[in-house]
């Protein structure tokens, strides 16, 4: 078991590991070893998840949910295969957590005080005081 939160923990056989040859340069090991990393975690089909994780999870994920409900986390980062499975697993696990996180209450809008627009005001009068006075004078 994968402990995610003190509420959530993952069950290893929920994830699956794809291993394919990294891109990018890499010199001649780079074409012999597949050490990139694909894992892979069915959130839909997720019993782990309880529904409000599961859809702020969904929405989280973006591009990274395929249409069968699978989240897939590449990592690449690392030459080695063992960095690369650790690092998509820490990946996936902050992910959960911070889809876990619950929500932030909604922002209520507030009214500036009296006290506030008159400072404003005052300071823009005051501002325009100064503007003016460097103007040239009017011709009579």
């Amino acid at each position: 078991m994968i402990r995610i939160t003190h509420s959530i923990a993952l069950d290893e056989s929920e994830l699956r590991e794809d291993f394919i040859r990294a891109s990018g340069p890499g010199g001649q090991n780079v074409q012999k070893v597949e050490s990139a990393v694909q894992l892979r975690f069915n959130v839909l089909a997720s019993p782990s998840l309880p529904e409000a994780v599961r859809a702020r999870l969904i929405t989280l994920a973006g591009r990274r949910l395929a249409a069968s409900g699978d989240l897939i986390i590449a990592a690449q980062k690392f030459r080695s295969q063992e960095r690369n499975r650790a690092d998509a697993l820490e990946r996936l696990i902050a992910l959960i957590r911070e889809a876990a996180r619950p929500p932030a209450p909604p922002r209520r809008p507030t009214r500036p005080t009296l006290a506030s627009k008159k400072r404003r005001l005052d300071s823009k009068k005051q501002r325009g005081a100064v503007k003016s006075s460097r103007a040239k004078p009017q011709p009579d």
